[in-house]
């Protein structure tokens, strides 16, 4: 995909197997539902639902590619691509939730729309075919310079190629509808795209896909919820208004944020301390523990004697780290200044999509990295660095952008 990184090993997720008798392309439907989705994925959905739909049926997806801007995440889409199938999962960079449905392949998908089959192998996606499922709607738009007319529903749209000798049958984007040549054929649609209907826009591909958006989350969601911090005093949950102080006791957590989607107990292991020449494996147990929220996107760690929350550890999710997927990404806003209004002067925040070098220019330069993570077989994508302020400590990734933030009292 133009201008994503490499894909392969160490920049996509490809899981190969052996696919199984019956599993074979074209044998699986998915159903149709303009405006809303395919199959199991739906407009809006966030990216860790869709891995998980993935993971429930491994042998429908079978092979399954990742794509991503690797130099700036932030910049271009990130794509689930199943290329048996055919079709694209476009996830907004921002908020990772799917934004638009992509069918490159109509002829390796077999949809259905109600009762009826279209795509696949064997059901041709002609002009007339598509007319006469979907009905009557306004004439399309007709690209010259790329050949192809666009027809528009709600959520919907199909994009059918015009052969050179038939351009005369596209007038000023206006075509006789249901639309065949002269010689009787009909054109075969070529990409099918479905996008959030209530946004009332026509999405197709080149400059008409950057209009598909996500549409707003439910009242009271808590994805993608404001987590306010004050250093090295507490964080602050905009949507449900709770406050978590340092030294917080789990019935405390408990009872703010309900139960953890995990607890385990704290390793030293993977981080090096001034040692990164030092390749022995470090796996000690020490008496602390951790809360983890992964719906919620951070950690909560426990001091193993005193049971107070002596730290949190807050995930971005950026694809390009080891624990990508592992969390939902936490929404973060940290503001730095002595005074409120120092504080919230824009200039004076760092969030989830701040980078490394708009960091130093917050809070100043912080010196050499103080820990270093070590990259593995189990996290082949390098090592990431960790700069320490006070109250503060960022793990950064190689393109410089922030892969967590961990809280503490100094």
């Amino acid at each position: 995909m133009k201008d994503y990184s490499k894909i392969g090993d160490k920049y996509a997720m490809q899981r190969t197997s052996r696919r199984l008798e019956g599993t074979a392309m074209g044998s699986t439907i998915f159903d149709l539902k303009p405006g809303v989705g395919i199959g199991p994925f739906y407009i809006g959905m966030p990216i860790c639902d869709a891995f998980g739909k993935i993971e429930q049926n491994p042998n429908v997806y079978d092979v399954v590619h990742v794509k991503y801007y690797d130099e700036d995440p932030l910049k271009q889409d990130i794509v689930i691509s199943f290329p048996d199938h055919g079709f694209h999962l476009r996830f907004d960079p921002w908020s990772q939730r799917l934004r638009l449905i992509e069918i490159y392949d109509v002829k390796r998908l077999q949809m259905r729309y109600g009762t009826s089959l279209i795509g696949g192998p064997s059901t041709l996606a002609t002009f007339v075919a598509v007319y006469a499922l979907f009905g009557p709607t306004f004439p399309g738009i007709y690209d010259k310079e790329r050949g192809i007319y666009a027809l528009f529903y709600p959520g919907l749209s199909f994009e059918f190629p015009i052969p050179d000798q038939y351009t005369d049958c596209c007038h000023d984007g206006e075509v006789a509808l249901p639309l065949e040549f002269p010689d009787g054929t009909t054109p075969v649609t070529c990409r099918v795209s479905l996008y959030d209907k209530s946004s009332e826009k026509k999405v197709g591909v080149g400059k008409l896909m950057d209009k598909a958006s996500v549409p707003p989350l439910a009242p009271g969601s808590l994805y993608m919820e404001e987590v306010h911090v004050k250093l090295g005093k507490e964080l602050y949950f905009t949507v449900g208004g709770q406050h978590l102080p340092f030294g917080a006791s789990p019935q405390d957590v408990w009872t703010e944020l309900g139960r953890p989607c995990g607890i385990h107990p704290k390793q030293v292991d993977q981080m090096v301390i001034h040692s990164a020449s030092d390749q022995r494996p470090k796996t000690t147990l020490c008496g602390d523990y951790f809360y983890n929220y992964f719906t919620r996107g951070f950690d909560i760690l426990f001091d193993g004697e005193t049971h107070k929350a002596k730290k949190f550890v807050l995930h971005t999710n950026y694809p390009g780290h080891a624990d990508f997927n592992s969390y939902i990404k936490c929404n973060f806003v940290i503001s730095v200044g002595e005074g409120e209004a120092e504080a919230n002067r824009g200039g004076n925040k760092i969030t989830s999509s701040t980078n490394w070098d708009q960091v130093k220019e917050i809070l100043g330069e912080c010196g050499p990295a103080a820990i270093q993570t070590q990259g593995s077989t189990s996290n082949p994508f390098g090592s990431t660095y960790v700069y320490g302020y006070q109250d503060v400590a960022f793990e950064v990734m190689k393109n410089g952008h922030i892969a967590t933030i961990t809280l503490f009292q100094s």
